[in-house]
C-alpha cells in the first residue's frame, strides 16, 4: 500500500515511533549451557539469600532493641533497607533468566530496574554522607549531639535521603525512556542499566540526560569531599584524646562506616571506568560487583566490630530458637 506524497513523512514518522518503542528488552545471559545456567542461578541464590539474611537480621534486631533506638543504628536500618532493594532490583530477574531460558523482560520491567537501583544506590550515598555527619558531631560536637541530632532532625535528613533518591530516578528514568530506542532491544548487561539502555537509542542528542547526569555527578563529588574533610576533622579530634581506651572506642564507631563507605565508592569507580576501557564481559563482572557485594558484605562489616550490635544479633538468634524448641 502506498501513501499519497503529503503523507509519507508523517507515515514514515509513525513507523519510526512504533520501532523506536519496544515491547520488551532481551537481557544477557550469564552462560549458554543448562548447566552453567544451574550455576549461576545456584550461586546467585545463595548470595540472594546471604544477603537478605544479613541485612533482614539487622533491621530486625534495630528495630526490636530499644537500646539501639539512636541516631547512628537509625541511619544503619536505612542503610540495610537500601541494600536490601539494591540487590532485589536485579539478581531476582537474572536468576528467573537462567532458570527458564528466557531473556525477555518487559518495558515497564525495565524500566522499574532503571528507576529502583538509581533510588537506592544515591540514596545509599546521600545517607553514607549523613552517617559521616553523624561521626562528625558525635566525635568532635559531643555536647551537641543531643540538639543536632535529635529524633526530629533524623527523620528529617532520611527524608531528604529518600526524597534526593526519588527526586533522581524520576529524571534519569523518564529521560533515558523518552529517548527514541531504535537500536534493537537487546541489553547488554544482566538487568537494564542507564549506560547500556543509551547505547540503544538512535537519537544523537543527550543534552536533558547529560545535564541531569552533570548535575547528580556534582552532588555526588560534594558529599565525597564533605566525607573527605569530616573524616580528616574526626581522625584529627581522635588522635587528641589522651587516653587510649578512649582513641579506641572513638575509632571503633567510624571504621565500619569509613569501611562501607570504601567499599561503595571503590565498586561504582571501577564500574564507571569498566564502562569505557573494558569488553562486555567486564562490564557484567563489574555490575555485580556493585550491585551484589556491598549489600553481602555491609552486614558483615558492621556486625563484625560492633558490640552492642552483635549482643542484639545474638538475643534476636536466641529469641528465634526458643521459639522453635
Amino acid at each position: 500500500m502506498s501513501f499519497p506524497r503529503w503523507t509519507v513523512p508523517c507515515a514514515q514518522k509513525k513507523q519510526m515511533s512504533n520501532s523506536s518503542s519496544p515491547n520488551e528488552f532481551l537481557l544477557r545471559a550469564f552462560a549458554d549451557t543448562r548447566e552453567l545456567q544451574l550455576l549461576h542461578f545456584s550461586l546467585f541464590l545463595g548470595l540472594y539469600l546471604a544477603a537478605l539474611l544479613g541485612n533482614g537480621l539487622i533491621i530486625t534486631a534495630i528495630a526490636c532493641d530499644h537500646r539501639l533506638h539512636t541516631p547512628m543504628y537509625f541511619f544503619l536500618l536505612n542503610l540495610s533497607v537500601f541494600d536490601l532493594g539494591t540487590i532485589s532490583t536485579s539478581v531476582p530477574k537474572s536468576m528467573a533468566i537462567s532458570l527458564w531460558n528466557s531473556r525477555a523482560i518487559s518495558y515497564s520491567g525495565c524500566a522499574a530496574q532503571v528507576f529502583f537501583p538509581v533510588i537506592f544506590i544515591l540514596a545509599e550515598y546521600f545517607l553514607l554522607t549523613v552517617m559521616a555527619y553523624d561521626r562528625f558531631v558525635a566525635i568532635c560536637r559531643p555536647l551537641h549531639y543531643g540538639t543536632l541530632m535529635g529524633s526530629r532532625a533524623c527523620a528529617k535528613m532520611a527524608a531528604a535521603v529518600w526524597g534526593s533518591g526519588i527526586l533522581n530516578a524520576v529524571l534519569h528514568t523518564a529521560n533515558t525512556f523518552s529517548l527514541p530506542l531504535c537500536r534493537g532491544n537487546a541489553v547488554e548487561q544482566f538487568y537494564c542499566s542507564l549506560p547500556q539502555l543509551h547505547r540503544l537509542s538512535c537519537s544523537g542528542s543527550y543534552l536533558r540526560e547529560s545535564g541531569v547526569t552533570v548535575v547528580s555527578a556534582c552532588v555526588v563529588l560534594g558529599c565525597f569531599i564533605f566525607i573527605v574533610l569530616s573524616y580528616v576533622q574526626i581522625f584529627t579530634a581522635v588522635l587528641r584524646i589522651p587516653s587510649e581506651q578512649g582513641r579506641h572506642k572513638a575509632f571503633s564507631t567510624c571504621l565500619p562506616h569509613l569501611a562501607v563507605v570504601s567499599l561503595f565508592v571503590s565498586t561504582l569507580m571501577f564500574a564507571q571506568l569498566s564502562l569505557s576501557i573494558s569488553s562486555p564481559a567486564q562490564d557484567l563482572v563489574m555490575a555485580v560487583l556493585y550491585s551484589v557485594v556491598p549489600p553481602i558484605v555491609n552486614p558483615l562489616i558492621y556486625s563484625m566490630r560492633n558490640k552492642e550490635l552483635k549482643d542484639a544479633l545474638r538475643k534476636l538468634i536466641q529469641w528465634v530458637q526458643c521459639r522453635h524448641q
